[in-house]
């Protein structure tokens, strides 16, 4: 189909080229891994592309292919790229993300606020065209005689591939986003001289099944087109090994023994019968079995604990999420000899567990993690909106994850690279992947023939990269709703065959299916701002804290002022307007307008932009407080909560725990209280103080300490309790009386302190409150919010007297990184409310990231003193004079000098990595 989009001059050329693929007999097309794992000989084409629109010159795939094929004015490109990612990265464009520059990009022009995967391309834009990449490359000599596999990791979303003069594939073989290839290229390769590639790839339309953003953001004028994932080319004998995998059950919960399924697929590449042997080693246990293959054959080959006793492992080394245990991880290697004669040899790793789930008495899915229940906390996650990959970003991505306390992110779609989930199986952070919504994938009603094909060949190859790794948890079929029956099946069907290990569910959503029955899971909303008791007051119909929601939370996230500078241009800055609202979200979430009116009714219209910031951060942090806060208490009446989202694609004001720029504000402070392993917390419903046990060990002899204070910080209700708390457990321990929050105050505070047997405080929490109560019109719920007919009343947070901090501290320099110690002190008789505090270089504004302090936006009584302490990366340069900047609520602006210590001269030498 993608043919009617090339230029009429070059379909019959086509139509030679899709018949010539056919007889080309020797080129056999399979299925493969998205990324290589390791163990065998890979040669990546990463550097040396060029890229060029075909309708900036004309010439035919079999001469662009050709060694020495002069590409004088191409572009100069990486792979993998984008096409818009490599005229960014030359140049050609400026940078997309800040401001408008976006819709100055060619092809740009359609509806701000619209689905661009729904829309088709403007008739102008250059990507309408077909676009080229090309390179050379020589084999080394020892792959002489071997036979040569070319890999593709991504191409988006049709293509022509060119060898040599000659087409491996296209037409109808190369589609779809998702889909992976491997090819058979030895009858095509230049012996000695240089291999020229070329691949013509075509972008996708709204009819494909390609890459969709939804409405979390824009879409980049070329949909993300192109080779989005990694080439290389691998050597092997007459016999390749790919996909190994273990599957493991455990004998019982006590955990001693392991079973251990062990197999991998093997293809003869060769046009005769071959036998031969496939060895495996998981450390020191050994197995093997002679095998025959038939010309052309593939086959997977199993090696079970029926039959190879010694698969049946004693006491393992188990792997777990980071919250329950370590993270083993074990290798895996297959050899497969024919005679002495090494064919193929392939690694993995791969962790000794079991997921598992059920649904729970009230329908809720119910998730294990070998055989213990599991609260999953997470955050949905977007990939960089031109798919540019980073490690390093990765590294802080996971780094933050687990410095809140989360412990899952849900993939909609954007199937992500083997570093993502090599890092999730280090990190022991769960990963839940399936389709995306809203866009070629979930209207199953306007599938032509042949989507249905692509669909279940997508994944294939997806289920074959991911399902060897131990933090994926779960695959969803369909994410806003369920697939219609045929489809469901087939896709289960592929999960079937690819002896997926984990749990599968039909949708993210609650509609039950024909083929699977119900979800167990929920997804209601709110996306926009709801009020924190929210969470609690709804109790059987929409986002409240009951069953698994896997989408959802309180709304927008307004970056701080000094990342706000970096994407809003200085006369666009305040009052909003327009290049704000670009920076939201699209259809229901274009602008900030819910969010902003409930800011004005409940804590007063903000009277500058720092004042807006300042506001906007206490209703981040005490909002993703709620919400964790409310899931957590009523676990295992809830089993899941996802907030919505973890990170953005591109500078955004809605849906992050940390903005693009990876600076942690209130949302992601008040979200990392909220899940901390011991957590004391304030219950919105019933007044009552709770102490929530993440750990899986009982917790005894607590004490918990309640205090309440009225608008002038007199003291109203105090009380002292003692606690229990079973292991993974809730332990409501004492209440607050309603007299305590008469109407004679416009605000009152509520202070809890939780100690451990010892007198250390484990945990502190602090909360701002109204005695007049949301009022909410339930009826006119939608996919949105909820609305609010009256709001909360804390208005009087804007007279709260200035109080004076003293601060002091240094900078340490460890093996571990650089760190910052902060003393603060409250002299003053008043409150200091929602102090926040940040480090940068001297002179500068924007604060120096990624950074993960202990604690931030704080609360200070008169007279009380914290210590906090940040740690950063040991990459990052603190070489040049560093300053910290103490601000608040109701405080002037601090900013000290951060002095490097007596310590961080004698430990700061080669401690950087």
């Amino acid at each position: 189909m993608f043919c009617k989009r090339l230029p009429n001059i070059r379909l019959v050329f086509l139509f030679i080229c899709s018949v010539l693929f056919f007889v080309i007999a020797a080129v056999m097309p399979a299925n493969a891994s998205g990324e290589p794992p390791a163990g065998s000989d890979k040669i990546f084409l990463h550097e040396g592309w060029k890229l060029q629109s075909s309708c900036l010159f004309f010439a035919q795939g079999e001469q662009i292919s050709t060694a020495g094929y002069k590409t004088n004015g191409w572009h100069s490109a990486t792979v993998p790229t984008t096409v818009v990612a490599a005229l960014v990265a030359d140049k050609t464009y400026p940078d997309p993300y800040y401001g408008k520059n976006l819709r100055d990009i060619p092809g740009t022009t359609y509806p701000i606020g619209k689905n661009f995967s729904l829309l088709s391309m403007p008739k102008d834009s250059p990507f309408r065209c077909s676009w080229w990449y090309r390179t050379e490359f020589t084999l080394p000599a020892d792959h002489k005689g071997r036979h040569v596999w070319l890999h593709f990791g991504g191409i988006n979303n049709h293509a022509n591939i060119w060898l040599n003069g000659r087409l491996v594939a296209g037409g109808k073989d190369i589609a779809g986003a998702y889909r992976t290839y491997e090819f058979d290229v030895t009858p095509l390769l230049s012996s000695g001289g240089p291999n020229a590639l070329a691949v013509e790839t075509i972008a996708q339309t709204e009819k494909d099944l390609g890459i969709n953003w939804v409405d979390w953001n824009p879409a980049p004028p070329d949909k993300d087109m192109g080779l989005w994932r990694g080439v290389y080319v691998e050597g092997s004998g007459a016999v390749a090994i790919r996909h190994p995998m273990v599957a493991t059950h455990f004998a019982d919960a006590s955990l001693n023994e392991a079973d251990l399924t062990v197999q991998a697929e093997l293809k003869n590449a060769s046009d005769a019968t071959v036998s031969g042997r496939l060895d495996g080693q998981i450390e020191d246990v050994k197995f093997g079995q002679a095998v025959t293959l038939k010309p052309g054959e593939t086959r997977t080959v199993r090696f079970a604990p029926d039959g190879f006793s010694q698969l049946r492992i004693e006491n393992p080394k188990v792997w777990w999420p980071y919250q329950m245990g370590a993270q083993n991880l074990h290798e895996l290697t297959f050899r497969f000899t024919m005679g002495e004669d090494l064919t193929d040899q392939q690694s993995i790793r791969f962790g000794i567990r079991e997921i598992t789930s059920e649904l729970n008495a009230q329908g809720a899915r119910q998730f294990y993690v070998n055989g213990k229940k599991i609260l999953i906390r997470g955050g949905g996650w977007s990939p960089d909106m031109l798919l540019r990959p980073d490690h390093a970003r990765l590294e802080t991505d996971f780094g933050y994850v687990r410095d809140m306390n989360l412990n899952a992110i849900r993939l909609e779609g954007k199937m992500e690279t083997d570093d993502f989930y090599d890092l999730a199986d280090e990190r022991g952070v769960l990963i839940m992947a399936g389709w995306c919504c809203c866009d070629h994938w979930e209207q199953w009603k306007h599938w032509q023939p042949g989507d249905l094909e692509i669909a279940t060949a997508s994944l294939r190859s997806q289920i074959l990269r991911m399902r060897s790794h131990p933090s994926l948890l779960v695959w969803l079929n369909g994410s806003d709703g369920p697939p219609p029956a045929d489809v469901e099946t087939a896709y289960i069907n592929v999960l079937q065959e690819t002896d997926w290990p984990n749990p599968y569910i039909s949708s993210a959503a609650q509609k039950p299916t024909s083929v699977t029955g119900k979800s167990g899971v929920k997804m209601t909303g709110p996306y926009d701002y709801v009020p924190p008791d929210y969470w609690l007051a709804d109790t059987s119909k929409y986002g409240g804290a009951y069953g698994f929601n896997t989408e959802t939370g309180p709304g927008p996230a307004i970056p701080l002022v000094s990342c706000l500078r970096k994407f809003i241009p200085s006369d666009h800055m305040w009052p909003q307007d327009s290049f704000w609202d670009y920076h939201a979200g699209s259809e229901g979430f274009k602008n900030l307008n819910h969010f902003e009116g409930a800011m004005k009714s409940i804590y007063g219209a903000p009277s500058g932009l720092d004042d807006y910031e300042t506001k906007a951060q206490a209703m981040a942090y005490d909002g993703e407080r709620a919400m964790f806060e409310a899931y957590s208490r009523n676990k295992y009446n809830s089993t899941g909560i996802i907030q919505w989202m973890l990170n953005n694609a591109w500078p955004s004001t809605i849906w992050h725990l940390y903005d693009y720029y990876q600076q942690p504000a209130g949302g992601y402070f008040g979200t990392k209280k909220a899940c901390e392993p011991l957590h004391v917390l304030y219950s919105y419903d019933d007044n009552t103080v709770a102490v929530v046990n993440s750990r899986y060990e009982k917790v005894s002899s607590l004490t918990v300490i309640a205090q309440v204070y009225d608008n002038s910080l007199h003291e109203v209700f105090s009380r002292e309790a003692k606690a229990d708390v079973d292991a993974d457990g809730v332990a409501k321990v004492l209440a607050l009386p309603a007299e305590a929050f008469s109407p004679g105050s416009p605000l009152y505070f509520v202070k809890l302190e939780l100690q451990s047997n010892d007198g250390k405080i484990v945990s502190t929490n602090f909360y701002w409150l109204s005695p007049k109560k949301n009022v909410y019109e339930w009826g006119k719920t939608d996919y949105k919010y909820t609305p609010v007919s009256s709001y909360e009343d804390l208005t009087a947070l804007q007279n709260l007297p200035k109080a004076k901090l003293e601060a002091s501290g240094t900078s340490v320099s460890t093996a571990d990184g650089p760190e910052v110690h902060l003393t603060l002190k409250n002299p003053s008789e008043h409150l200091a409310f929602q102090v926040r505090f940040g480090v940068r270089k001297k002179g500068q504004d924007a604060e120096i990231l990624p950074v993960f302090w202990d604690d931030n936006y704080i609360e200070l009584m008169p007279g009380e003193s914290r210590e906090i302490s940040a740690k950063y990366l040991r990459t990052t340069d603190t070489s040049e004079p560093l300053e910290m900047t103490v601000a608040g609520w109701n405080i002037e602006t601090i900013t000290i000098p951060l002095p490097a210590s007596a310590a961080s001269s004698a430990a700061g030498a080669g401690s950087r990595r």
